[in-house]
């Protein structure tokens, strides 16, 4: 019998990413022996995101030609966000005042700032990994970097066009993007399972974190029962008769928009990402949420609305570490080290505001993500401190393709000045 790998079926893929999932919370739930110490260390989301990139390094199964992200994206995560946001205290979220809003524009700037620099400190070391003329010249392929890291997939697309970067070398930065964000993502991961000694360090105010999260949990309680039948099925059909709605709404914004506005339909233009579909889904399926807080289907977080919401993010948590490819850091060393230096200019800025402003780790974490990893990872990072913070993450991501290709912009003629002088 022969056994092909990859495996080319999803069904298989779908398979081997539950049977991960499935194993880290088996053993997560040991209170014992090893697994008990294990996990004392090592918070299980960053298992659960680590495991499937083995998949991947080993060669079972191949994450360019799986559809499996594909539709963890599209449907599983705009329906998270639906049964996330059911119950949400809109008022307590604003109640979390100005410093979500200062992180996540300090790590902007940390973007903008840190592409030019590390193009400054590697080309003291390394001057060919950073040069090249025309369109083959490095710091034209790092603006997809810097429209990625800001603001997401079509920031990327909308810089690729702009700067003209030669496709047959596009490739590489795609494994930089993947490798580095990745790679950080799973430090922030970490660094919630000590995010109190973290907090401590940044002498930070957690009060209306807490009390947001003691809303949730008390309103959580007084509406639980035991689920049944009709309940879930109930839940699911508010959850993706949403993602129908999103994905509808999301396809007649974008035609009317790229047919009746040039600066939109141009791939050039750093209005461009307002033509993202991506970006009008989760758009709308975070204001339907937000829309179904103020009826009585809030009421379904008693029978677990958020905890079916928890499975369709770790899910796409599968899905996003079977992505990353570990052995990428070997193919292109040099603009690895490109992209490390760079994430390290934006997390070392990240540290230093929170500290100056004694903001949450909380805040530094999601204010990270929803520059680097967007509206597809920022949720997952929130909602890994609590389920009813991941609309905070799902707003700061779509604030982040509002002002993404500005940004990128910016970066990019930065960069261009440190590579040229």
């Amino acid at each position: 019998m022969d056994i092909t790998l990859p495996f080319s079926n999803d069904a298989i893929v779908f398979g081997l990413l539950m049977l991960a999932l499935g194993f880290v919370f088996y053993t997560e739930n040991i209170k014992t022996g090893f697994w008990k110490t294990f996990y004392k260390f090592v918070p299980a989301l960053l298992m659960c995101y680590f495991i499937p990139s083995l998949f991947s390094l080993f060669g079972w199964v191949d994450p360019e030609t799986s559809k499996a992200y594909f539709v963890a994206s599209r449907y599983f995560l705009p329906a998270s966000l639906v049964l996330f946001t059911l119950s949400i205290d809109l008022k307590a979220v604003f109640n979390l005042g100005p410093k979500a809003l200062i992180m996540f524009l300090t790590g902007t700037i940390g973007i903008i700032i840190g592409g030019p620099l590390a193009i400054l400190l590697i080309s003291i070391f390394s001057p060919e990994t950073v040069g090249g003329a025309d369109f083959d010249a490095v710091w034209r392929g790092l603006s997809t970097l810097a429209g990625s890291w800001i603001g997401g997939g079509a920031n990327q697309a909308a810089m690729l066009e702009i700067y003209q970067y030669n496709p047959e070398k596009y490739g590489g930065m795609v494994i930089v993007d993947i490798f580095v964000a990745n790679v950080w993502m799973a430090f922030l991961l970490l660094g919630i399972g000590k995010r109190a000694k973290i907090d401590k360090w940044l002498k930070a105010d957690n009060s209306a974190i807490d009390a947001l999260q003691a809303k949730m949990e008390d309103f959580a309680g007084k509406t639980v029962r035991n689920p049944k039948l009709n309940d879930y099925m109930v839940i699911l059909m508010i959850a993706f008769t949403a993602v129908g709605i999103a994905h509808f709404g999301s396809e007649q914004i974008t035609t009317f928009l790229k047919n009746n506005f040039e600066a939109v339909s141009d791939p050039k233009s750093a209005l461009s990402s307002f033509g993202s579909g991506f970006f009008w889904l989760i758009s709308i399926a975070t204001l339907i949420g937000v829309l179904l807080s103020f009826t009585k289907a809030k009421n379904y977080e008693g029978a677990g609305a958020s905890k079916i919401g928890s499975i369709f993010i770790y899910i796409l948590v599968a899905t996003i570490g079977m992505k990353m490819d570990l052995g990428g850091i070997f193919e292109k060393p040099g603009l690895i080290m490109i992209g490390i230096v760079w994430m390290t200019i934006h997390a070392g800025l990240l540290v230093l505001v929170a500290k100056l402003i004694k903001a949450p780790y909380f805040f530094l974490a999601v204010g990270s993500q929803a520059n680097v990893g967007g509206a597809a990872s920022a949720p997952i990072v929130a909602a890994a401190f609590h389920p009813s913070l991941a609309t905070v993450g799902a707003l700061l991501a779509v604030f982040g393709y509002v002002v993404g290709t500005y940004g990128a912009i910016l970066c990019a003629e930065l960069m261009r000045i440190a590579a040229t002088g």
